[in-house]
């Protein structure tokens, strides 16, 4: 179905899926101590984005949504490959996570998302599988995604908000039909007491969105009862395709989780391994740029 390059840095691994003149997605590999231990796969939804987040590799190309088979190949693939090598059967797994963040917003091709996910359920059905969304304003989408949380556990929800301050967040995420804070919170507030389950938030700090007004304002808008919060370092490319991380403070990190944390927050610090060399972290999905070049 593809031609498949992969890149490898320790404990993490880049999967580069392509059809010549047609598409090129990304996916990522991580292993934690073992693959038996934890295993962390981030699967694409589309070649492209179009919501154009500012710190995203992807830019603001959107070439086409991937069928269900092309979803599920990328997994299967890298289970195959990889997983498989080294344990007997995904069953034993502890913590077996697949994820639908890497490139594309999975709101815009849920139909498919929504077919692949009962099919990833029947294959691997210790797999936690977590949907991360912007939050685009679709009532219908909204609707099904409530839906289909409620019938199969293992799905989870992840809102990308990274900021606190609406007018910079629109700035970093400028795709205009997206809910705003509240609503993601009402959203959220409605998911996790339907589904007995929390709503994860994924925040990149980057040194200008961690003021005190900030801080309070993230915390009044989302209680620690129905949200668990991701804080993460911003991993970035320049213009030249050289790999850096935007903001990696991580005493300045952890220093901003341990403050959620004394307040009742579940909360993690993510670091990816993989960012400087293979480009391994959030935003760093450049692969589609050379795509369009060449296909130009």
């Amino acid at each position: 179905m593809f031609n498949v390059r992969e890149f490898i840095d320790n404990n993490v691994s880049k999967f580069v899926f392509s059809k010549k003149n047609d598409v090129v997605v990304e996916s990522v590999l991580y292993k934690y101590g073992s693959y038996g231990e934890r295993t962390v796969i981030c699967c694409s939804t589309q070649c492209g984005c179009p919501v154009a987040c500012t710190f995203c590799g992807t830019g603001n190309n959107f070439i086409r949504n991937l069928t269900v088979d092309e979803i599920l190949y990328q997994i299967d693939y890298v289970i195959k490959e990889k997983v498989l090598k080294e344990i007997e059967t995904t069953q034993k797994i502890k913590k077996f996570q697949i994820m639908f963040m890497s490139m594309g917003e999975p709101m815009f091709n849920f139909s498919n998302i929504k077919e692949a996910i009962k099919e990833l359920n029947k294959k691997y059905p210790n797999a936690q599988l977590l949907l991360s969304t912007v939050g685009l304003k679709n009532n219908n989408t909204l609707n099904e995604i409530l839906e289909i949380s409620k019938k199969i556990k293992n799905v989870g929800l992840q809102f990308s908000i990274h900021q606190a301050d609406e007018e910079k967040r629109n700035k970093l995420i400028p795709y205009k039909n997206k809910m705003n804070l509240r609503e993601i919170r009402d959203y959220g507030i409605i998911w996790s007491n339907e589904t007995n389950r929390p709503v994860f938030l994924n925040y990149c700090i980057d040194g200008n969105n961690t003021s005190l007004e900030e801080i309070n304002r993230l915390k009044d808008l989302f209680p620690a009862k129905y949200f668990y919060l991701t804080f993460s370092v911003i991993c970035n490319i320049d213009k030249e395709n050289k790999l850096k991380s935007e903001f990696r403070d991580l005493e300045f990190i952890n220093k901003i989780a341990n403050d959620f944390l004394k307040d009742g927050y579940n909360v993690r610090v993510f670091d990816p391994s993989g960012q400087d060399t293979i480009g391994g972290g959030c935003g760093q999905l450049w692969f589609v740029q050379d795509f369009l070049k060449n296909k130009r």
